[in-house]
């Protein structure tokens, strides 16, 4: 299992939470990338971070069914209050950043494997 968790992910400047989710302890152990939810629903992972250029209230409730461990918004998106405010409700981190998806995927794979 990786060591990496939310907490650690964010100990990197280039993420940033955007909610005010207090449970960061959740390891990341893989990553997946997509943005069709019915797609991400059947593909994906528990304990995943989770990279979407969506950003609206429905990935909180993907998230949870599929428990993960995060959702990263690239390139600077930011979740709408409502998908905000849910994501508090579940206890889900919402990450952003400026990198791009690839990027992302890229640094979380290094830090998994460390």
């Amino acid at each position: 299992m990786s060591g990496l968790t939310v907490k650690n992910l964010l100990e990197d400047q280039r993420f940033i939470l955007s909610n005010s989710v207090e449970e960061l302890d959740k390891q990341i152990e893989n990553v997946y990338i997509g943005d069709l939810l019915s797609w991400v629903m059947s593909h994906s992972d528990s304990n995943c971070a989770w990279i979407t250029v969506q950003t609206h209230i429905n990935i909180v409730a993907v998230a949870v069914l599929l428990e993960m461990s995060c959702i990263i918004l690239p390139e600077g998106l930011e979740p709408d209050e409502n998908t905000k405010s849910k994501s508090e409700s579940e206890g889900i981190p919402i990450i952003t950043t400026e990198l791009d998806a690839f990027s992302i995927a890229c640094v979380l794979k290094e830090k998994i494997d460390k």
